[in-house]
């Protein structure tokens, strides 16, 4: 294995990390001390905004009234796809009781979250799909309180992501972005329900927002810039990959794009076609600057070669242009979305495929899926014991309890055994040491 090109820049933390997670730390406590006063007097600063955030029904009707009826179709296909697939993966988790022994009944239920808050960027680009992705993903899931954020530009929010969001069943419209929609959503600012989840992705800022505040609330992923890996053999076609890397380079500067290939005649081609197809573009500044900082060519010995390389790296998004696609998707285990064949492009899941374009990056791929209807819902467990059954329960809870140290559980097991079998004449103390029988 040897680089062909190594990435320019460092991904290590930087002055810069530092000074970001300085201001969001002061803007979040600021925000949490005065509230809507304060998210009042950072729009105004950051985004030059002095009107309402909640979008009214009027507004929201007129907004939604720009979009051209091309555009309200293709986000209409798009959103079914994005349903389809939430439906399925909420059906794939179910509830269920069992009985484990005589009168011992184990289950768990799916519940939703109350409330949720979706960001959507609104910076470079207008991401009518994130909207779908986070809006129309926690409805599926049973979320009764949908708060929507997007910056606004100009005089409102933009009208395709106002339309998107509208669609997918947002209960509450906000224009607003940055750090103070994050905390607005969290501390249920402007009379919005207090969010138990945040998701969706954002700036820097709205990262580290993120990051700072959870705990104090959920979140899908610890988002970084976006990130694509091509995997190729020799048989794809270097045009093909130049194009698709050219696509997720302009995502921005620090988007890294990578491929892994066991041909070096094929990265040799790739990287002759690269600023060729960049230039063509009308942000090629951005994907240059992207290529030269962050990407990457990686030439392997073998696929099984590849496979580690590339689970190594973990990339948010993976896309597999080689023969024999079962055997590679068998065998890649860390990514955040997968994309088999020459059919499928990044693009089909950044916008209307089906699957969530929220995905994990910097290495998260590792332990961690992307955004999914399953976020939303949480397992809840129960359990129910009959007296009878806790002849052998209470007996051998309260025995590990000793071993454990602590007497106030053992107790508590002991107190049923006395009260459910009054006519057994108990010596606790040796009972629940021996073994049950």
């Amino acid at each position: 294995m040897f680089y062909l090109k190594k990435a320019a820049a460092s991904d290590r933390i930087s002055a810069e990390d530092q000074t970001i997670r300085d201001r969001v730390e002061t803007m979040l406590s600021d925000i949490e001390q005065r509230r809507e006063a304060a998210v009042i007097d950072y729009a105004k600063r950051l985004d030059n905004w002095e009107g309402e955030f909640v979008l009214s029904p009027q507004k929201r009707k007129a907004l939604i009234g720009k979009v051209p009826e091309q555009v309200r179709e293709d986000i209409g296909f798009a959103h079914r796809q994005v349903v389809r697939f939430a439906e399925a993966q909420r059906d794939s988790l179910v509830g269920f009781e069992i009985e484990t022994e005589a009168g011992v009944r184990l289950g768990q239920r799916i519940v939703p979250v109350s409330a949720a808050g979706c960001y959507v960027p609104g910076g470079r680009y207008a991401h009518a799909a994130s909207a779908l992705m986070s809006v129309a993903t926690a409805k599926v899931a049973g979320v009764e309180g949908v708060v929507a954020c997007s910056p606004p530009r100009g005089t409102s929010i933009n009208p395709a992501v106002a339309y998107a969001m509208d669609l997918s069943g947002a209960d509450i419209i906000l224009e607003m972005g940055g750090v103070q929609a994050i905390a607005t959503m969290v501390y249920g600012l402007f009379d919005c329900p207090k969010a138990d989840i945040v998701v969706g992705p954002g700036n820097a800022y709205v990262a580290e927002a993120k990051r700072i505040l959870f705990g104090q609330v959920g979140i899908d992923v610890f988002a970084g810039p976006t990130e694509s890996a091509i995997i190729a053999d020799d048989s794809a076609e270097p045009m093909t990959i130049a194009v698709d890397l050219v696509s997720q380079a302009e995502h921005g500067t620090n988007s890294p794009v990578w491929l892994f290939t066991t041909s070096e005649a094929l990265g040799r081609a790739v990287a002759e076609l690269m600023p060729k197809v960049a230039a063509e573009m009308p942000n090629a500044d951005v994907i240059n600057a992207a290529w030269e900082d962050y990407g990457v060519i990686v030439v392997c010995d073998s696929r099984e070669e590849v496979v580690q390389i590339s689970d190594e790296y973990a990339p948010e998004h993976l896309q597999i242009l080689a023969v024999d696609l079962p055997w590679w998707k068998a065998n890649v285990r860390n990514y955040g979305s997968l994309f088999l064949g020459e059919g499928s492009t990044v693009s089909h899941g950044d916008k209307c495929s089906g699957t969530n374009h929220i995905l994990p990056t910097k290495g998260a791929g590792k332990y961690s899926g992307g955004l999914n209807v399953q976020k939303f819902l949480k397992v809840l467990t129960y359990q129910e014991l009959s007296p009878e059954a806790n002849k052998l329960f209470s007996a051998v809870g309260s025995r590990i309890s000793r071993v454990e140290g602590m007497e106030g559980h053992a107790r508590a097991c002991d107190w049923r055994l006395r009260k459910y079998f009054p006519d057994t004449a108990w010596d606790f103390h040796v009972y629940t040491q021996q073994t049950h029988g």
